[in-house]
């Protein structure tokens, strides 16, 4: 944790006129939480939101740049790991160039969206490994069509064909956190869908550039752009595509995020209702996985909606909800349309970690049991798992049970 962030915790608290305690007793937290944070002790951002929210700033006030952490005697895996996809992304830039690109035979734009549509079942089967060692070669191939078709309808679509191919290869790389060329990757796909004139693949595009960006804390720049994108694709008309609705109410839902951690709830609300108008437009869950990566419907929106309660640390509301809000419940899933896989774990992640905080530790279990059946791999990528888990190990006072110990295990969770 920075220096700079704990003087801002700090330089917050003594000017809203509080002690430790009354700080740590106003955010619900313990008192050693705040005097680690204010030591540059490191902690979970769930708890650096309820900071923000009970120092009345937001959650970006209390972030700022600072000199990085060391590094380890180790070097972090996945950068050798991906070093091939690392290359094509940030090719080695010197004093000689490297000459043009090799042309050779006409693309089959046809045979490389299949490829990449191939590649996308794999990243949503959770065979990242598989994902990994494919992109490198597709993003070589996207480069060469562009290339390759210089102009007219053909370049148009070798441009969105790179676009799709970085999108793919920034999502991948924002789940396994290798933030600094899934930046690369997605402003890429973004800037290809704008030149080749398809704004809606392009707001996609931004939508998952929010998501990185939430990831990284970037919450005031994941709001800015995920609105100004809204502005610029809003339907204009009444009875537009719902392609056209699921874009605008998917970024209505990133901003809403962006919002929620940075403790701007009425903003959040806003966005939140905006989502709801386009998802009652939709009607239904609208699918286009192939070139806007999106599944947007009641169901999604309702989901995500859930998320704001997570974040201000309501979790009897998310049980609430979960139980109760029709749109949560699986029976109307056929009626409303089921939502992305993805969504659908995370959800399940969602009350899982509600469950925990509410004391009802058999249920939690349940459900981080139902999201491994359902993502194995997903799941072991995903932090709110494995600290739900070390919640669950913390509150447990008698001996384990085999399915926690077993759970623990999987999740890489000791104690």
């Amino acid at each position: 944790m920075t220096t700079e962030l704990a003087d801002n915790v700090r330089k917050y608290r003594r000017r809203a006129g509080m002690s430790q305690e009354d700080l740590a007793h106003a955010a619900a937290v313990s008192p050693g939480t705040v005097r680690k944070v204010e030591q540059g002790g490191t902690v979970r951002m769930e708890t650096l939101h309820a900071l923000a929210r009970a120092l009345s700033v937001t959650t970006g006030a209390l972030m700022a740049s600072d000199a990085p952490e060391p590094v380890g005697r180790t070097e972090e895996p996945n950068r050798v790991n991906l070093i091939r996809l690392r290359a094509v992304l940030t090719p080695a830039v010197g004093l000689v160039d490297q000459g043009a690109e090799v042309l050779g035979e006409e693309p089959n734009l046809r045979a490389f969206s299949r490829t990449v549509a191939d590649a996308r079942v794999l990243y949503f089967s959770d065979s990242y490994k598989s994902v990994a060692s494919q992109l490198p070669n597709l993003l070589r191939d996207a480069s060469r069509a562009v290339a390759y078709y210089d102009s007219g309808n053909e370049h148009q679509q070798a441009l969105l064909a790179r676009a799709e191919a970085l999108r793919l290869a920034g999502t991948y790389l924002t789940q396994v956190r290798q933030y600094d060329i899934a930046y690369t990757a997605l402003a890429g796909a973004i800037m290809d869908a704008r030149q080749a004139g398809d704004m809606l693949a392009a707001g996609s595009g931004v939508g998952g550039m929010c998501w990185l960006l939430v990831r990284q804390g970037r919450l005031d720049e994941a709001e800015r752009i995920a609105a100004q994108s809204m502005d610029a694709v809003e339907p204009k008309i009444t009875g537009a595509e719902p392609d056209h609705y699921a874009v605008w109410g998917g970024l209505a839902m990133e901003a809403a995020a962006a919002a929620a951690r940075n403790n701007r709830p009425d903003a959040a609300k806003e966005y939140r209702k905006a989502a709801r108008v386009a998802a009652a437009a939709v009607g239904t869950s609208h699918r286009n996985v192939s070139r806007h990566w999106s599944v947007f419907g009641p169901v999604t929106a309702a989901m995500k909606a859930l998320e704001d309660s997570m974040v201000v640390g309501d979790a009897r509301a998310v049980v609430r909800k979960a139980g109760e809000q029709e749109e949560l419940s699986p029976k109307a899933w056929k009626r409303l349309g089921r939502p992305s896989t993805n969504d659908g774990n995370r959800f399940t992640l969602d009350v899982a970690r509600a469950h925990t905080r509410t004391g009802d530790l058999s249920a939690a279990m349940d459900e981080l049991t139902r999201a491994r059946e359902a993502a194995p791999e997903w799941m072991r990528h995903q932090n709110m798992a494995a600290e739900t888990m070390q919640e669950i190990l913390g509150k447990r006072k008698r001996t384990l049970t085999t399915e926690m110990r077993e759970m623990a295990s999987y999740l890489g969770v000791v104690g």
